[in-house]
């Protein structure tokens, strides 16, 4: 079966933050949410749960639950148990849950920038800090600098949060990476967060190794944080699982979420079991498209846009321009005149004016419309 991820869908008339946020006409390149509808199978499911008619308070369905544990068996050869698992509405909300569990106010959360910005916000919550380290650059390629690491560990330090594969960098990160920075991690007895939602994204022909699955010592200090809303684009449903197998970590973690988290939607269970049992067709047919955006965006960008490069994107579906070289105070209200919203790179942790980041999850005609007013943009100036 063949699936159609050209034709634009109109989201204007929606409920749609991505695209009402800002006016009309303007192409919103921003939000990682993808402009594609959800697989059938998960659109069946739902209408399978919708049919039902009875919407009370739902529990933790054994099959979904049977769903998570085999995608981590087939995909990752990852064998885990079904008490590990953790449901949570989102993946930023285990970020908050996991910054309260672990450590004491004012004790330290290390995190590697550029990064996804509730990285930099959930330790400050839940009253930690936030200690921000940068990645370094080498080449075409975003990597962990351990001299910097071991600099900014402190006797406060209590935890390190993992983005894995990257956002917005667009790393998958190799076995050869990990080991080192696992050693670290257990040399100064820190626990991490690893957010694993772009997992499924991989563009390039490298595995995804989760973090946790390094070592059963390693596993001992993770929680790993997973969904299939990024993937089979369902975000809007909150449907997020933590992955804890150390019975010590996750007493810590369970009870963290108090009373103000919710439970997972009983159509958010119906999305993720339908995602992970009947969705590959469709997910590998998104990889190969989102591999053609992928590469219609770095090779516009290396072409036409002067003073902008970009990095080889190996996973998810966003580009991080470095647009320093333009010298503009805003380069995000800059486009967003000529009609291209982007992330601004600032809430990432980077210096303003330095970067933004770019969502090519689109149609194509979109993708090639949004590069055209960029371009258009730098000519203007």
């Amino acid at each position: 079966m063949n699936f159609d991820f050209d034709t634009v869908v109109d989201r204007c008339a929606s409920d749609s933050r991505k695209w009402n946020a800002y006016p009309a006409g303007v192409l919103p390149l921003w939000v990682a949410d993808m402009d594609f509808p959800a697989p059938p199978a998960v659109i069946a499911a739902l209408h399978r749960r919708v049919e039902h008619g009875v919407f009370g308070y739902g529990m933790h369905p054994a099959g979904a639950i049977e769903a998570v544990v085999a995608h981590c068996a087939q995909r990752y050869g990852w064998k885990i148990e079904p008490e590990w698992i953790v449901w949570l509405p989102g993946l930023v909300t285990g970020l908050n849950v996991a910054a309260a569990a672990f450590g004491e106010d004012g004790d330290e959360v290390l995190c590697c920038t550029p990064v996804y910005p509730p990285f930099l916000a959930a330790p400050k919550h839940q009253r930690r800090r936030t200690v921000a380290v940068p990645l370094a650059q080498r080449g075409n390629r975003w990597e962990f600098d351990f001299a910097a690491l071991e600099k900014a560990v402190t006797p406060r330090t209590r935890q390190f949060f993992l983005c894995h594969p990257h956002n917005p960098v667009g790393r998958t990160f190799t076995r050869a990476e990990l080991e080192p920075l696992a050693a670290f991690c257990e040399k100064h007895n820190l626990i991490v967060t690893s957010d694993e939602i772009h997992c499924d994204l991989i563009l390039d022909p490298v595995p995804h190794l989760p973090f946790a699955s390094l070592s059963p010592a390693l596993a001992a200090r993770t929680v790993t944080l997973m969904a299939p809303s990024k993937t089979y684009n369902v975000p809007g449903l909150g449907c997020s699982f933590a992955i804890v197998s150390d019975p010590v970590l996750r007493k810590r973690f369970e009870p963290a979420r108090g009373s103000i988290v919710p439970d997972v939607n009983v159509l958010g269970f119906a999305a993720c079991e339908a995602a992970f049992r009947e969705g590959e067709p469709w997910r590998q047919q998104l990889l190969a498209y989102l591999r053609g955006n992928r590469d219609y965006v770095q090779n516009f960008v290396a072409r036409e846009l002067p003073g902008v490069t970009t990095t080889h994107v190996e996973a998810t579906y966003l580009s991080w321009l470095d647009v320093s070289a333009l010298k503009l105070e805003d380069p995000a209200g800059f486009f967003l005149q000529h009609g291209v919203a982007l992330s601004d790179g600032t809430p990432f942790g980077v210096p303003k004016g330095s970067f933004v980041r770019l969502n090519f999850g689109c149609p194509r005609a979109t993708l090639v419309e949004a590069l055209a007013r960029l371009q258009r943009a730098l000519a203007a100036r």
